[in-house]
C-alpha cells in the first residue's frame, strides 16, 4: 500500500509538493536536531483523494494515520484521551506554497471533561488547564462545527464584565470552568449536539475540516491572488502540542531572520508572554518587540538567536519562525522562507550575494517580478507638512488615500465602482482578504507587525498599519474616535504611510517613487544574463522619458490615435471626419501634419536613438465624434425650440456623420489599415510627419530609429499597398528636405489570418509585432470590454478558464498563432525582427513565453519595464538550467 503518512523524522525540506512547505520544513528541522515538537504529516496527496471520494478519507489511510498516532505517544510517553497523562496535538494545514490565515488551525485537540483535570493536576495549574479547555473548545466549534465565534467572544465579554474584569489574565480557574459550561451550551444550540469528547472523533473531524478549508473562499481568492494552482491541495500536520499559556515563564511569538519590510538583516518579531500561538497572529492583544526578550528570558534569548542564525544559514534564505517557550523551554513550531516587501526582497537578494550566501543567478531567481511594481508607486510628499492624526505600527510601506470603510464587502462594491477605499477595522482575519485586494490600504487598532493585516498587505504589496490603539472603532456607527474630539465617519478621506505607521485627515500630494541602488544593481544583473529585449508602451515625450529611466531600449509602440484626442486636436480630427470631399479632408489633414510631426520629434529626442516603432491611426473614426445618443437628445431639443438655427443644421450634420460611420461591431469594422487602404491621405499625411521629424531631428545631431508599423493586416496585399504608400512620401520628403534616412516598415500580427499566412506577409514586412490584446479578442472571439464586465470573472471562478487571457497570454490558443507566425515569418524572411506590444509583454509568465518562442523584444508600459527586464533574465536562468538538467540526464 502507498505511503500517505510521514512522521516528522521521516521527511525532509526536498518533500515540499508531497509534505506542504510547513511539513517538509518541519521534518528538514527535526533532521537537523531543531527543538521540535514530534509530529506527523498528512500528505497533500489524501486532500486531492478526499476530494475524489466525495469528501471522506479512505479507510486504509485512517488506519496510517492512527498508527502515526500510536507512534506519536510511544515518543513522547503520553496517551492520547488519556485522564492521567493525556496528550494534546494540534491540527494545521500546509499547503505546498505558504498561504498564511487563509486555512483553518484547531490546537489542544485531544481535550474532554477528563483529560483537562489530568492537565490540571499534571501542570499543578487548574487555571492553565481550563483555559486551554476553552479554547479548543471556541476554535473546535469555529472550525469544524462552523459556529460563528462570535457567539462565544460574546458569552466571554459578559462573564467578564459581570466579573469586574477588564482582560483574559484576570480570569480564574473557576471562571473557566463557568465559561466552558455556557461554551457546551452554545454548541447544543447551535450544532444542536454535544461537544465531541472523543479524541480520535475530533482528530478527524479537524482533519475534515482542514481539507474542507484548502476551498473556502479565503483560500479561493487568496489562491487566485497569487496565482497558486488549485490542483495542489494542503497537507495536514499533527504534532504534539507545547503550551505558551502556563504563566509567566511561557511564551509565544513569530520573528523573522531579517526585517521584512525593509530588509534590514536584523531579528524582527513579536512575542506575548503567557499566550498561546494564535494570539500573536490573530492580533487579539498588541505584542512586544522581540528586542525585550533578551531582558525577560536572556537564556531563551540567547538560544533563540543561536537557532535562527542556523536556519537562515541552513535555508540560505530570510526564514519567518514560529516559536513557544514551555517554562523556560525553546521549542521551534515552523519555519518557511519569510513574506517580504519588494523593497526588502531585492535588498536580501543582493545582499546574500555580496555575503557569498548565493550567486547573482540566485538572487535574480528569488525576486517575483510581480512585486517590482510595489516600488514604482508614489509616496507621500517630503516637503508636505504632516499632521498626524495617529500612529500606529508601519506594518507594511507605501502610501494610500481613499475613503474610510468598516467591512470588507463594502470595501470590495465601492472599489467595483471606481472609488477608492482604505479598509479600517479592530482586526482582520482571513474572511477580510476580497475587502483588502479591493483597498488602496488596511489599518487595524489591534495586532501586530506579524498579525494576519500586516503578512497579507506584504505580500499583497499594499500599505498596512496595525495596531494602532488611539482609534477607537464603532463598526455599528461606522465611525472612528481618536481621542474626545476627532470623528472620521464611513465615507471620508484619510491618507496613510504604510512607512511610518501615520494616519493624516484628507488627501495629501504625492511623488514619483526612486529606485535604490539595490534595485538597480539587480537589474543591472538582469540585464546581464538576458536574452530578450525590452521595449516600453509610450505615446508621449514623458512617457519615453520615462521609459528610457527605467531601462526600456526602445519603442515597442506608440499609438498615434492617443494624439489625436487633445481637446485642441479634436475639433481639426472632426474637420477631417465630417469632410464631404477630398479638398475639404486634405484642409484639415494640413492642419494635423505639423502637430503630428511635433509629437514625433518630441518622441526622437527623449529615445535619443534608440529604436522607435509607430503604428499608424487605428481606432474607428466614430470614437473622435460625440456620442450618438447624446446627439440626438440635443438635435431634438433644438428642433422643438428653434427649427431653423444654425447650431441645429450643424448639429444635424453631424448626427447624420454619426450614423453614417456608426457600426455594428466597431472592432471589427473600419479600422487599422482598413481606414488607410479606404482614405489613404490620412496615412500619408501620418507618414510625411514622421520623415519631417526624422530630418528635424537627425540636423540636430540625434540618431533616429523609426520603424512604422500598420495595424490590422489581415491580407498580404493590405500590407504591399500601405508599404507602397509610406515609401511614396519618404521620397516625396526626402525630394523637399534633401535628407536619405533608415527605416523600416512592418505590421503588427492581431488578426489570426495574419498569424497563419506570416509567410506571404513577411515578403512585405521588415518586422513583426504581435499585438496580443486583438489577438486574444480576435482568437477567442470575445469583445474584451463585454467579456470581463458580464462573463469572464464567472469564467475563471468556475474554471472554464484558468487565467483572464487578457492578463495572461492564453499559451495553448492566442500562444500557438504567435508560434506559428514567428515561424512562418522566419520561413521567408530568417532574420525577421519580431515582438510583443500587447499588455501581455509585461507579465513573467508570458515573458517566458515571448523568450520560448523565440521573440527579439518584448514591449509594456513604462512602469512594468523593470518587471519584463527581470523576468526576461529569469526566463533565460530557467532555460539554461533545464538544458543543463538535460544533458545532464542524457549523460546518464
Amino acid at each position: 500500500m502507498s505511503k500517505f503518512v510521514y512522521m516528522f523524522d521521516e521527511g525532509n525540506s526536498e518533500m515540499k509538493e508531497l509534505l506542504g512547505g510547513k511539513g517538509a520544513n518541519l521534518a528538514e528541522m527535526t533532521r537537523i536536531g531543531l527543538p521540535v515538537p514530534y509530529g506527523f504529516t498528512i500528505s497533500t496527496e489524501v486532500c486531492n483523494s478526499y476530494y475524489d471520494m466525495g469528501k471522506s478519507i479512505p479507510t486504509e489511510i485512517e488506519f496510517q494515520i492512527l498508527d502515526a498516532l500510536h507512534r506519536l505517544e510511544e515518543k513522547t510517553g503520553k496517551k492520547f484521551g488519556d485522564p492521567v497523562n493525556p496528550l494534546l496535538v494540534s491540527v494545521r494545514s500546509g499547503a505546498v506554497f505558504s498561504m498564511p490565515g487563509m486555512m483553518d488551525t484547531v490546537l489542544n485537540l485531544g481535550m474532554n471533561d477528563e483529560t483537562v483535570k489530568g492537565m490540571a493536576k499534571l501542570t499543578n495549574n487548574p487555571r492553565f488547564a481550563y483555559d486551554s479547555y476553552r479554547r479548543f473548545i471556541q476554535m473546535f466549534s469555529d472550525v469544524v462545527l462552523e459556529i460563528d465565534g462570535f457567539y462565544f467572544e460574546q458569552f466571554l465579554e459578559e462573564i467578564r464584565e459581570q466579573k469586574g474584569y477588564s482582560s483574559d489574565p484576570e480570569m480564574t480557574a473557576d471562571d473557566w470552568q463557568e465559561v466552558i459550561k455556557g461554551y457546551k451550551d452554545i454548541v447544543k444550540k447551535h450544532a444542536r449536539k454535544d461537544f465531541p469528547q472523543n479524541p480520535k472523533e475530533q482528530l478527524f473531524l479537524s482533519v475534515h475540516a482542514v481539507f474542507d478549508s484548502w476551498n473556502n473562499q479565503r483560500a479561493i481568492v487568496y489562491r487566485r491572488l497569487q496565482r497558486i494552482p488549485g490542483h495542489l491541495g494542503t497537507a495536514v500536520n499533527i504534532q504534539s502540542m507545547v503550551f505558551g499559556n502556563m504563566g509567566n515563564d511561557s511564551g509565544t511569538g513569530v520573528a523573522f531572520t531579517r526585517n521584512p519590510s525593509s530588509g534590514e538583516r536584523k531579528l524582527y518579531g513579536e512575542y506575548l508572554i503567557n499566550a498561546q500561538g494564535e494570539d500573536v497572529v490573530a492580533g487579539i492583544r498588541t505584542p512586544k518587540p522581540i528586542s525585550t526578550l533578551q531582558d525577560e528570558m536572556p537564556e531563551v534569548y540567547e538560544q533563540f538567536v543561536e537557532t535562527y542564525q542556523l536556519l537562515e544559514g541552513h535555508y540560505r534564505d530570510m526564514q519567518d519562525i514560529e516559536f513557544t517557550v514551555e517554562r523556560g523551554k525553546l521549542f521551534i513550531l515552523q519555519t518557511r522562507a519569510g513574506k517580504r516587501t519588494a523593497q526588502a526582497a531585492i535588498r536580501i537578494a543582493v545582499e546574500l550575494v555580496e555575503e557569498q550566501v548565493i550567486s547573482k543567478k540566485e538572487a535574480l531567481l528569488r525576486v517575483d517580478p510581480d512585486q517590482l511594481n510595489q516600488l514604482l508607486h508614489r509616496r507621500i510628499d517630503d516637503s508636505y507638512e504632516r499632521k498626524p492624526l495617529a500612529k500606529g505600527l508601519p506594518a507594511s510601506p507605501g502610501a494610500a488615500t481613499g475613503q474610510v470603510v468598516f467591512d470588507a464587502d463594502e470595501a470590495e462594491l465601492l472599489a467595483k465602482e471606481g472609488k477608492q477605499v482604505i479598509l479600517v477595522r479592530p482586526e482582520t482575519t482571513p474572511d477580510d482578504i476580497h475587502g483588502m485586494v479591493a483597498a488602496q490600504a488596511t489599518v487595524t487598532s489591534r495586532g501586530g507587525m506579524t498579525s494576519h493585516a500586516a503578512v497579507v498587505a506584504r505580500g499583497m504589496g499594499k500599505a498596512c498599519i496595525c495596531g494602532c490603539e488611539l482609534l477607537k472603532i464603532d463598526l455599528k456607527t461606522k465611525q472612528f474616535k481618536v481621542g474626545d474630539v476627532v470623528v472620521v465617519n464611513q465615507g471620508d478621506m484619510i491618507t496613510v504611510d504604510g512607512s511610518t505607521g501615520e494616519i493624516m485627515l484628507g488627501e495629501i500630494p504625492m511623488i514619483e517613487p526612486q529606485l535604490s541602488d539595490e534595485f538597480q544593481l539587480l537589474l543591472t544583473w538582469a540585464d546581464e544574463e538576458r536574452e530578450l529585449g525590452v521595449r516600453a508602451n509610450a505615446d508621449n515625450p514623458e512617457d519615453a522619458k520615462k521609459a528610457l529611466e527605467f531601462g526600456a531600449a526602445g519603442i515597442g509602440l506608440c499609438r498615434t490615435e492617443h494624439m489625436f484626442m487633445d481637446a485642441t486636436r479634436i475639433p481639426i480630427v472632426q474637420e477631417m471626419i465630417l469632410a464631404e470631399t477630398y479638398g475639404e479632408r486634405e484642409a484639415a489633414l494640413k492642419k494635423l501634419l505639423p502637430m503630428q510631426q511635433g509629437d514625433f520629434e518630441g518622441i526622437f529626442e527623449a529615445m535619443w536613438g534608440n529604436p522607435v516603432t509607430i503604428r499608424l491611426l487605428d481606432p474607428p473614426l466614430h470614437e473622435f465624434l460625440p456620442d450618438k445618443e447624446e446627439l440626438l437628445v440635443e438635435v431634438t431639443k433644438l428642433q422643438m425650440s428653434d427649427s431653423d438655427s444654425d447650431e441645429l443644421k450643424e448639429k444635424e450634420q453631424l448626427l447624420r456623420k454619426v450614423r453614417q460611420l456608426h457600426e455594428f461591431n466597431p472592432m471589427l469594422g473600419h479600422r487599422g489599415c482598413r481606414l488607410g487602404m479606404i482614405h489613404p491621405e490620412i496615412y500619408v499625411m501620418q507618414a510625411k510627419a514622421i520623415f519631417y521629424a526624422i530630418a528635424n531631428v537627425k540636423e540636430k545631431g540625434i540618431e533616429v530609429k523609426p520603424e512604422i508599423m500598420i495595424p490590422l493586416v489581415g491580407h498580404v496585399n493590405e500590407l504591399k499597398e500601405m508599404r507602397e504608400l509610406v515609401m511614396k512620401a519618404s521620397l516625396q520628403v526626402a525630394a523637399e528636405t534633401g535628407q536619405q534616412y533608415d527605416y523600416s516598415i512592418g505590421t503588427m500580427i492581431e488578426i489570426p489570418r495574419a498569424a497563419l499566412t506570416a509567410d506571404q506577409i513577411a515578403r512585405e514586412a521588415d518586422f513583426f509585432s504581435f499585438g496580443t490584446n486583438d489577438l486574444t479578442q480576435t482568437t477567442f472571439g470575445y469583445s474584451r470590454d463585454d467579456a470581463e464586465g458580464k462573463f469572464l470573472q464567472s469564467y475563471i471562478e468556475s474554471k472554464v478558464l484558468p487565467e483572464n487571457p487578457f492578463a495572461i497570454l492564453d499559451q495553448e490558443g492566442v500562444g500557438k498563432l504567435v508560434e506559428m507566425g514567428v515561424k512562418l515569418g522566419r520561413q521567408t524572411k530568417p532574420g525577421l525582427k519580431t515582438g510583443i506590444c500587447g499588455e501581455h509583454g509585461g507579465e513573467k509568465s508570458s515573458i517566458q513565453f515571448c523568450y520560448d518562442a523565440g521573440l527579439d523584444y518584448v514591449s509594456c508600459s513604462p512602469y512594468r519595464v523593470p518587471l519584463a527586464r527581470l523576468a526576461a533574465a529569469q526566463a533565460t536562468i530557467k532555460n539554461k538550467q533545464e538544458q543543463e538538467t538535460n544533458e545532464l540526464q542524457a549523460q546518464i
